[in-house]
């Protein structure tokens, strides 16, 4: 899919090798201005300026309380999960 839409990768990290906890997550989460989560067939959409820091992180981390994969940055815009729908819209 990146390939197709000629999206380089910077970095990549074996999720199940380096788990990303709660406050690293937060660390990385509140540097930008939107976060777009896919959550089944929703797509989620925060702003860590101005929504709840508790609820995004409930919305981002997994069950294993780890930064759900996958979970790019792109820009100044976090996407993290997978639905085929937001890549569409988020990655155009």
């Amino acid at each position: 899919m990146f390939n197709e839409k000629g999206i380089g990768l910077k970095e990549t990290v074996e999720a199940r090798k380096k788990k990303i906890g709660p406050d690293e997550s937060w660390a990385l989460l509140e540097k930008v201005i939107e976060i777009v989560v896919g959550k089944g067939k929703k797509i989620l959409v925060y702003h860590p300026e101005s929504d709840p820091k508790d609820e995004i992180l409930r919305a981002c981390l997994g069950r294993t309380g780890n930064l759900r994969a996958p979970a790019l940055k792109v820009g100044d815009r976090m996407i993290i999960g997978f639905n085929p729908d937001m890549y569409e819209e988020y990655l155009a």
